[in-house]
């Protein structure tokens, strides 16, 4: 199952990238995180920077898909209900252009009527790009057609 993040690229450059998400009620993660209190699951904000961090990596160059590597120091704040609007922040810190990894400070900010953003999470990731059977050459010996 995919889920999209990004409804919307507002800025991208080769280090920072914003976007934007209006999380809806239709939204399938949403049914079950709670049924008397939907709310988006903390996990579903740190893939909306995750995925801000690829739009980065698409204006680097990175050629492979990135996954995510690491997360360090995350924090959630609020709840984030139906009706709400994301803004996602990433900017990227250390870069190794060779290996195509990259670590990122990010955050996600709920978008209020009134007295502005506040962050509903933030955090620090690295990505990196996919190595399927690199790692562990074994892996998919076993698999039918490998």
């Amino acid at each position: 199952m995919h889920f999209v993040l990004v409804d919307q690229v507002i800025e991208a450059t080769p280090e920072r990238a914003v976007t934007l998400k209006a999380v809806s009620l239709a939204e399938e993660y949403l049914q079950d995180h709670f049924p008397s209190y939907p709310v988006l699951p903390g996990v579903m904000m740190l893939e909306a920077m995750i995925q801000a961090g690829r739009v980065v990596g698409e204006r680097r160059g990175v050629a492979k898909p990135l996954v995510l590597n690491e997360v360090r120091a995350l924090k959630y704040n609020r709840f984030v209900p139906p009706g709400s609007t994301l803004r996602a922040v990433v900017e990227l810190g250390n870069a190794d252009d060779d290996a195509g990894v990259l670590d990122f400070r990010g955050r996600v900010e709920l978008l209020e009527s009134e007295g502005g953003p506040v962050t509903a999470a933030s955090g620090r990731f690295t990505l990196r790009p996919v190595r399927m059977g690199v790692d562990r050459p074994g892996l998919c010996s076993g698999l039918p057609g490998a």
